[in-house]
This record gives C-alpha cells, sequence and structure tokens, in this order.
C-alpha cells in the first residue's frame, strides 16, 4: 500500500481497515510499516514530530501506526511489523562487515532491496501481509523500498501481490470542480518505478464523481470498481464499514485470487451502535496533565483507550488537555472543574513538579486519578513528601543523589514490553483485573522503589503490585474514589470492543449520571 499527492491521508488506518476486513472474512492477517526514515526505530524520536512510541509485547518501539493495527485487527504485533531505512542499512552493513557478501560491492540493488523483502517474508506462508509504505511515491526516500516491492510481483508471483495506491482528490471550491489530476500524475510516478496499481483508494472530503471515477479508470489503467472511495469520517471506527461498502476487501481479494467470503463484522457494527447511540447514562470531563497535550498523536492511544471504555459503558466524555510544566492557580481551577484526572507516562523532568502537584490536589479533593509510569511515580512520591513525612523523596532519574530516592533504577536498565505483575488479594487493582498476575507492557528506565513500601502503608498507601525483580509495579489509596498509580501503560492493551479494565475502571469512578 503506497500513498501519493500528499502525506497524512490516513494510509496507516485504510491499511488496518483492510485488514479488519480480511480478518472479518476468515483469513490470517498481519501489518507491517516500512518508513523511509533513517532512525533505527522510533525510541529517540521526538513526539512533537512522530507522536507516540508505541511500544509492542515483545518490547519493540515503534511508529504509533503500529497501535492502530493492534487496536483494529485484535492482535499483539511483534519487532517484526516496524521497519525502517535505519534498520534495513544498518543490518546490510552489519552482514558486510562479517563477510556475508562474499567481498561483492554493497549496493542499493540488490542488497538493500533483497533485505527489504527479507523483513516481509518473515511471516508464515499462509498469512495475509498487508505492507504500509510510508512517505509519498516521488520522495527520494521511497525509492528502495518500490523498487524491492516491484521486484516482489515476480519473484513472488502474481496472484501472490496485490498493489494499493491511496491518493488524495480534491474538490475545488471556487470553480467547484473535483480534480484527478493529482491522482493520475501520482500513479505516473508509480508507473515509473515499474508498479502499476491494481486497486486505488480516494481520500476525498466530498463523495466521487461517476465522471472522475471514469477519467481515473482511463488515466490510472485501473478498473472502476477497484477505484474505492474513502470519505473523511467524523469517528475512526466508521472507515472499516465505508470501505466495506464501496467493495474495498472483495477487490484486493479478487486481485489474489483468492476466495470471496462473507464478513462476519457483528461485533464492529456492535461497537459502531453503541459509539452512535444517542443515549449516554453518564458524563465524565476528564483531564489530561502531560507535557505533550498540545499534541493529539503524544497520546494517542491513551486517547483511543478512553475512547474504547466510553463507548463500552455509555459515557459521554470529553478530554481536557493540562499541560503539566504551567500548573499555577489558574490550571488547578481548571481542573477542579473535571471529573477525573490522568498523568500519563513519559519521560524527563520538564512538566514532573506539575505532575506532584495534581497529584496532590487530585488526593485531597478526592478527584479520581488514574497515574500511568511517570505519572505514578509522580503521584508516590507526592504520597511520600505530603503524607508519609518523607520531605526529601525524589527520584534518581532526576538526582542521582537523592537522599530518599522513592524513585530508583531499576535492575533492568530500559523495561521494554511485556512483564508480568503480581497483584495483591483484596485490592482495587485485584478486584478491576479478577486476577493475581497480570502481563502488561513497560516502557521505563526507574523503578517506584520496594524499599520504601512499608514506611508508606504504614502511612496509608496499599502496594497493589509488584513486579518480578520485586519492584513496586502499583499502588492505590483505599479510602479515595479511585487513586491508583501504575509502573505499566495499559493504554497500550485496549483493542476496539475491548477496553483495558483499569481505563474503564477509572472512567466509570469519573462519570456523573446523566440529570
Amino acid at each position: 500500500m503506497t500513498g501519493g499527492v500528499v502525506s497524512g491521508l490516513g494510509k496507516g488506518i485504510t491499511a488496518a481497515s483492510l485488514g479488519t476486513l480480511l480478518k472479518a472474512r476468515g483469513y490470517k492477517v498481519t501489518l507491517q510499516k516500512f518508513d523511509p526514515y533513517f532512525n533505527v526505530d522510533s525510541s529517540h524520536l521526538s513526539p512533537y514530530q512522530h507522536g507516540e512510541v508505541f511500544v509492542t509485547a515483545d518490547g519493540a518501539e515503534t511508529d504509533l501506526v503500529i497501535g492502530h493495527y493492534e487496536r483494529f485487527i485484535n492482535e499483539c504485533l511483534t519487532e517484526k511489523s516496524d521497519i525502517t531505512s535505519g534498520r534495513v542499512y544498518s543490518t546490510v552493513i552489519e552482514n558486510e562487515r562479517e563477510g556475508k557478501y562474499d567481498g561483492s560491492t554493497v549496493q542499493v540493488v540488490p542488497h538493500i532491496t533483497d533485505e527489504i523483502r527479507n523483513q516481509l517474508l518473515k511471516f508464515d506462508d499462509d498469512t495475509i501481509v498487508i505492507v504500509d509504505v510510508g512517505g509519498t511515491v516521488g520522495d527520494i526516500e521511497c525509492t528502495p523500498f518500490l523498487e524491492a516491492f516491484k521486484q516482489l510481483r515476480v519473484l513472488a508471483g502474481a496472484d501472490n501481490v496485490a498493489y494499493v495506491h491511496v491518493s488524495y482528490v480534491p474538490f475545488i471550491e471556487m470553480s467547484g470542480e473535483q480534480k484527478t489530476k493529482p491522482t493520475q500524475h501520482s500513479v505516473k510516478e508509480l508507473q515509473n518505478v515499474g508498479i502499476q496499481p491494481d486497486v486505488i483508494v480516494c481520500r476525498s472530503d466530498y463523495p466521487l464523481e461517476t465522471g472522475s471515477k471514469k477519467k481515473m479508470a482511463a488515466f490510472c489503467n485501473v478498473h472502476t470498481d477497484c477505484i474505492i472511495e474513502n470519505l473523511t469520517s467524523d469517528h475512526i471506527l466508521e472507515i472499516p464499514m465505508m470501505l466495506e461498502r464501496e467493495g474495498f476487501a472483495s477487490a484486493v481479494l479478487r486481485k489474489l485470487k483468492l476466495d470471496e467470503r462473507e464478513a462476519d463484522l457483528d461485533g464492529w457494527k456492535s461497537v459502531l451502535k453503541l459509539a452512535y447511540a444517542a443515549e449516554k447514562t453518564h458524563t465524565a470531563k476528564i483531564a489530561v496533565v502531560g507535557k505533550y497535550v498540545e499534541m493529539h498523536d503524544a497520546y494517542v492511544s491513551l486517547y483511543e483507550s478512553v475512547k474504547y471504555a466510553a463507548i463500552d459503558t455509555r459515557v459521554r466524555y470529553e478530554l481536557i488537555g493540562v499541560c503539566s510544566d504551567k500548573i499555577d492557580k489558574h490550571a488547578l481551577e481548571k481542573i477542579s472543574k473535571c471529573d477525573g484526572i490522568i498523568l500519563p507516562a513519559g519521560f524527563g523532568e520538564r512538566g514532573f513538579d506539575g505532575k506532584v502537584l495534581v497529584a496532590e490536589y487530585a488526593r485531597k479533593h478526592d478527584i479520581p486519578c488514574l497515574m500511568i509510569g511517570l505519572g505514578a511515580q509522580a503521584g508516590l512520591i507526592e504520597f511520600a513528601r505530603n503524607v508519609a513525612g518523607l520531605k526529601k523523596a525524589y527520584s534518581h532519574e532526576f538526582d542521582s543523589n537523592s537522599e530518599c530516592p522513592v524513585v530508583k533504577r531499576g535492575l533492568v536498565s530500559f523495561k521494554k514490553g511485556a512483564c508480568v505483575t503480581f497483584v495483591k488479594s483484596g485490592t482495587k487493582l485485584a478486584e478491576i483485573y479478577g486476577s493475581d498476575k497480570i502481563r502488561m507492557r513497560h516502557r521505563h528506565r526507574y523503578e517506584m522503589n520496594e524499599d520504601y513500601a512499608e514506611a508508606l502503608e504504614k502511612a496509608g498507601l496499599t502496594v497493589s503490585g509488584g513486579s518480578e525483580e520485586g519492584h513496586i509495579d502499583a499502588f492505590e489509596l483505599r479510602d479515595k474514589k479511585f487513586h491508583v498509580g501504575v509502573a505499566f501503560q495499559p493504554e497500550f492493551e485496549s483493542k476496539v470492543g475491548y477496553p483495558d479494565k483499569l481505563i474503564r475502571a477509572f472512567l466509570l469512578a469519573s462519570a456523573k449520571p446523566v440529570k
């Protein structure tokens, strides 16, 4: 699946939607993103440029679109699903240094293109792999990927590869005309590298005119029934159903010469029905206190997980972003009007003191508060300072010489991926997850220090979860409506129709009945 004309068309959501539709027909499906940038992975990318870093169960730090893939097809993906130019070139250079090319001159073709295909061919033969090629056709960085996938049809067989091109069809308000020329040029660029698209998905704010479809079919050499309309939607979960009505999956299956099967989308339809239900039993205004709140994609998994929980519980919700490095009386006044508070995960000292202040405000005013990752560390330090009498409580992350390191460097240098948390019976956490052992995804270097557990519990805090290394993984205040901190990131576990239980419980604790 390639993109044309402009970036940001929603190619990832289109790919995820295709995965949903094929899986609904009983096919085994996975997704893979190829990004042209030279970062080896997403671990060092700024949230301002690339949004959140999504963590897979096996610990890969990936592009946020991998989260959309997982949520849509309800599968846990792995590091094999996120490939960058940096990773491909690093592998090729490493192979050259080890003498694996028998003294050959290493070049883009065949060595880089071969390695790109090697990354694709790691999946089982009975799996349909939907490959999302990042960037826009015509970008110089995309050329090796397009060359590799052009060769694939010859090497794998024409019936084993289908090319889908996602393009933009603008509408010129001044003249009242829909323009297909950008798509024609984009397809021509694709044809220049040897790829003839089988299906064109047309992103537009307006329905495609009959004349537009005919023109694209004629000039792009694509059958009319393989030109798929993909209109802008207010609700991301509507997109698979829109594409199903357009016959998107059927067009792809025809090109792959696979059986058309009846799609079982009842579960998806049920979620959509709840999402669009006019009557909501409860309402909730939630403050999200973080340093990247002006960037939606920086917390996209968290926002999506709250959405799924709200759909499931029939809660009409509103998310209010509050910048954690600008916490003053005006910010606290804004928070005071909210029904719940989320302190999300993160790294770095900027905004940390603000999270500490908000955790204190939530505790004193008994506002339901869910603290995740760094947010949980802020909540633990707040309690240690203001309730347990540990006035110098701090984190080794910000002061390596801290006299009272309530948060310390962990035994594992960087904890990433799914890890076990042992849950204490009789706690709110045990009630929520219904188990004494859960497996959740982590992404942090520093741990909540078990050496202070006795002093903290004596002051009224309950340590509700511990890691395999013995660190504090979760805590709660039992005398509050909802005051829970967790080292793991529950938002990474939410799927469409299957919201994470902790986020669901937090939302219910925050919700008020509709008057």
